[in-house]
């Protein structure tokens, strides 16, 4: 990325976002008090898979979002105690919290016990996973035995595991409180659920969301930028403080992998561009 790219940039999300602000700040003083934003803003890494670490998380911070989950390709699931502390070292410097790793695929017990000795070395808060329905009670007893939680990620149409937060939350919702979800709004579109309702009936169990944009809402829908797509973002963000939902929301930014600078500022600025206005 160069420095002029870098420069576009971060111009971009200032413009898409100062522009909301102007409007917001042209309506009389006597509105009522704005709403209140619990949550924050992250990144899912995988959005930056062919980039190093380093690079990854200085463009986090230049999104203005505080908050990363590592895909394996950041940090190794068989990575060393060296290169886990290097981790955790780099993102603290780069003023980056390293809350959660995943999405991590859990087909035994042996991988459940790697991912969460991975995730407490790591000093992650969570885990995204998608463990096998039949490991559930023994993951439980790990989230109980390191209190890491377990956020389980639906993958939309075609994923015979977990289609839908649904899926996950019927299997889960009399297990231990930190057992929940990482509702990923674009694949809830594509299956042809809405986004907004997903959250508020599940809402007990939500520890997570990844928000991204989609062309269609069904199985041929694919990831654009943020405000191009067929979700109601006005409205889930809006749904979103209105619940109070105090957790993060990261940006998961799965088109142009080769180089996802631009698409992601434009998604990150209509992001906080509509946060702007919520009154």
């Amino acid at each position: 990325m160069t420095k002029r790219t870098s420069g576009l940039l971060v111009l971009l999300i200032a413009v898409m976002t100062l522009g909301v602000s102007c409007q917001s700040a042209q309506k009389p003083a006597t509105e009522e008090v704005k709403k209140e934003i619990k949550f924050k803003l992250g990144v899912a890494s995988y959005s930056l898979r062919k980039f190093d670490t380093d690079k990854t998380l200085a463009f986090t911070k230049q999104l203005g979002a505080d908050y990363i989950a590592f895909k394996s390709f950041h940090l190794k699931l068989d990575a060393t105690d060296a290169e886990i502390a290097e981790a955790i070292q780099k993102s603290k410097a780069a003023g980056v919290d390293l809350y959660a790793g995943g999405v991590i695929y859990m087909k035994t017990e042996a991988e459940v016990d790697q991912a969460f000795e991975y995730a407490k070395k790591a000093e992650m808060d969570m885990i995204v996973g998608v463990p096998l329905h039949e490991l559930l009670p023994y993951v439980e007893n790990k989230v109980k035995e390191y209190d890491i939680k377990l956020a389980i990620h639906n993958h939309g149409p075609g994923d015979k595991l977990y289609p839908s937060a649904e899926s996950a939350y019927v299997l889960i919702k009399d297990m231990d409180p930190r057992m929940g979800l990482c509702i990923d709004i674009g694949h809830t579109k594509r299956i042809g659920r809405s986004p907004s309702q997903d959250v508020k009936d599940f809402y007990d169990r939500v520890l997570d969301i990844h928000i991204k944009d989609v062309t269609k809402a069904n199985h041929d829908g694919s990831t654009c930028e943020i405000g191009h797509g067929v979700i109601d973002f006005d409205q889930f963000l809006n749904d979103l403080v209105d619940l109070g939902y105090d957790g993060v929301v990261a940006l998961e930014y799965e088109k142009d992998g080769d180089d996802p600078f631009v698409g992601m500022a434009e998604s990150m600025g209509y992001v906080k561009g509509i946060l702007a206005t919520i009154q």
